[in-house]
């Protein structure tokens, strides 16, 4: 009789989002741990340390033209995320780099030293058209790495000298530090920030964002910035259903009340290998409601985990995807949220004048 291996199923890792290393689409071989059949119990997981990785980039502003997303250019300037979110949609891009989408999208960093260099080169381009630049369109420009990196710093101070417009979503409170700065840019019309509350339950934020700053923590941050007179949104996204959905309308309240003018949510999106590592990720954490999450997601994508399709991805199709978007909107016209649409100055766009430079004579 055949022996019954079976594969070892996936278990958290304390600190971290992805519960396994799943090879990236790309990968030509994958490789699987099997139990013997001989452990009495299993050997706790070693914390693994993050890895920061210099990445010396060839160009630093990325053109958009999807047109269900509200910026047409943005910066990265950390691939990969410590915080460790298991449904970020940024996790396929580390196949690219033969390494997985899993544990090593959140412990093996990179980042761009050279990002001051090539935005300064963009912005001094002849032909340069200004438009509001996305900060954190992909991964988070606050991760824990950017306290001793200070890339995203550099590049703000960069935006200011320019005048030129920028846009931020995060979810960590290290943005305090630059609150100065982005209060001076603020009073000139040329910044706008988003802080992502996915939930109001420390209990999910653990599982879920493991390495994010609490909701209380991000709700403060909220009222911080909005005090200092920078103009504030709320992410209340992902939504997740039969997980956090529920918490929509709570979410929305309890930003506004810290001043919050305006929001989004966006519904689960699950391209690529984030679908599987998901499911991994439910089993682990919700295993008694797993099927029924993925049920209704697969209703909301046309019977998938997932589609791309651009008129339908930031909201899904179908009754629970209806319904959702009816209680956000519902919910901020009780609050008073998204009534004033706001725009960034552009026209203040001016390179400051450098060594060499022709003076004008009048």
């Amino acid at each position: 009789m055949a022996n019954d291996h079976r594969a070892n199923p996936p278990r958290p890792r304390t600190g971290r989002g992805a519960t396994s290393n799943l090879a990236g689409r790309f990968a030509p071989h994958v490789s699987t741990r099997e139990s013997d059949g001989w452990e009495t119990e299993l050997e706790p997981l070693e914390r693994l340390a993050t890895e920061a990785i210099a990445e010396q980039a060839k160009t630093i502003i990325a053109t958009n033209r999807s047109p269900d997303l509200p910026f047409s250019q943005s910066i990265n300037p950390y691939r990969g995320c410590e915080h460790g979110c298991i449904y970020c949609y940024a996790r396929p891009a580390h196949a690219y780099m033969d390494l997985s989408p899993g544990v090593d999208f959140e412990s093996r960093i990179f980042f761009k030293p050279n990002a001051g260099e090539l935005l300064e080169q963009a912005l001094r381009k002849n032909g340069y058209q200004c438009s509001p630049i996305a900060l954190g369109s992909n991964t988070d420009p606050y991760q824990p790495l950017e306290k001793d990196k200070r890339i995203t710093r550099e590049l703000l101070q960069l935006m200011q000298r320019f005048r030129q417009p920028v846009t931020i979503v995060t979810k960590s409170q290290l943005i305090l530090r630059d609150l100065p700065l982005l209060a001076e840019m603020a009073r000139d019309n040329l910044c706008h920030v988003a802080i992502s509350v996915t939930t109001l339950s420390n209990d999910l934020k653990r599982r879920l964002e493991p390495r994010t700053a609490g909701p209380a923590a991000r709700l403060r941050t909220l009222e911080a910035l909005s005090r200092a007179g920078i103009p504030t949104a709320v992410m209340a996204a992902p939504m997740i259903p039969a997980l956090n959905d529920s918490e929509l309308e709570a979410i929305l309240t309890e930003s506004a009340g810290v001043g919050a003018t305006q929001a989004a949510y966006i519904l689960l999106r699950l391209p690529h290998e984030v679908a599987p590592l998901f499911r991994q990720w439910l089993d682990v954490h919700y295993p008694e409601r797993a099927a029924h999450v993925m049920s209704i997601v697969q209703q909301s994508r046309g019977g998938r985990d997932y589609q791309s399709d651009f008129a339908q991805r930031q909201t899904g199709t179908g009754v629970f995807a209806k319904l959702l978007q009816q209680r956000f909107r519902v919910a901020c016209r009780k609050l008073d949220l998204n009534s004033r649409r706001l725009a960034l100055d552009c026209s203040r766009f001016a390179p400051p004048p450098q060594a060499g430079d022709q003076q004008s004579l009048f």
